[in-house]
């Protein structure tokens, strides 16, 4: 039960989900979007998103107000020579004591220190257990072995790994396509959301990414450059939100926006 009421601050009535990751700064230092994060977490809340995702330091600095709070274990910088190596710089207890309605852990599935990561995975996942807090695994295909992270052989791959280590929600790459990204939601038997990824070029083909997860049935997407990045944080965060829980088409949802 405690689990169940702690997944309803993610995941709202109607199964869906619009998380902000803001944990970038870990990786790659105070930019743009993230120097001034309590302005940029007012806006995206003002915009409409339904969590947030943090590291621990910067969850005792902000006010998420009622968006669900997510607090995150996993953590390498790009200033190291092997930023694939995800560790585990925080744990449950520490979630807990920040009232976070979950965790999330980063796998790079295919690097070589897999199997550390998996490792981290599976004990925090018992510990999620424990105190009945909700996990979210991010499963990314990367390493010498996999030519594209976002092929759907790898990503499904991933995916399932994330399920079989007890996660309750996994965010991954989108494979490029809607057929493709189906048949990855359609073989995972927990909620699915689309990792935004780098800042895109293209504010309307960013929105058409969006718009094409979720008719693959994704449960919702995390993005975090691509809003707190944007020219408007708060009316790009309102137009994903409106794509994701009114299913509003691309072309009203840019209105939105103000592009349209």
């Amino acid at each position: 039960m405690g689990k169940d009421r702690r997944l309803r601050k993610i995941l709202k009535e109607d199964g869906r989900t619009f998380i902000v990751p803001m944990d970038h700064g870990l990786t790659q230092g105070p930019i743009k979007g993230l120097d001034q994060i309590n302005e940029t977490v007012r806006m995206i809340l003002n915009g409409g998103v339904d969590a947030i995702l943090v590291h621990k330091g910067i969850a005792r600095l902000i006010d998420n107000g009622s968006a669900g709070l997510i607090i995150h274990l996993s953590g390498s910088t790009n200033l190291s020579g092997d930023p694939l190596n995800k560790v585990q710089v925080a744990d449950v207890i520490d979630a807990i004591r920040l009232g976070a309605d979950a965790v999330s852990i980063h796998i790079n599935v295919g690097c070589p220190t897999e199997s550390d990561q998996l490792k981290i995975l599976g004990s925090v996942s018992s510990e999620c257990e424990d105190y009945s807090l909700p996990l979210i695994a991010m499963m990314y295909p990367r390493g010498p072995k996999i030519d594209s992270e976002y092929a759907e052989k790898y990503v499904s791959h991933a995916v399932r790994i994330g399920v079989e280590l007890g996660a309750d929600i996994i965010k991954t790459n989108y494979t490029g396509s809607l057929d493709t990204f189906r048949h990855v939601v359609s073989a995972c038997p927990v909620p699915v959301v689309m990792a935004g990824g780098p800042k895109k070029k293209s504010v309307e083909g960013f929105l058409s990414v969006v718009k094409d997860a979720m008719l693959a049935g994704a449960s919702g997407v995390a993005v975090g450059r691509n809003v707190f990045q944007a020219s408007n944080p708060k009316r790009m965060a309102a137009a994903i939100s409106a794509i994701i829980h009114k299913g509003m088409d691309v072309p009203a949802a840019l209105k939105v926006l103000g592009e349209g």
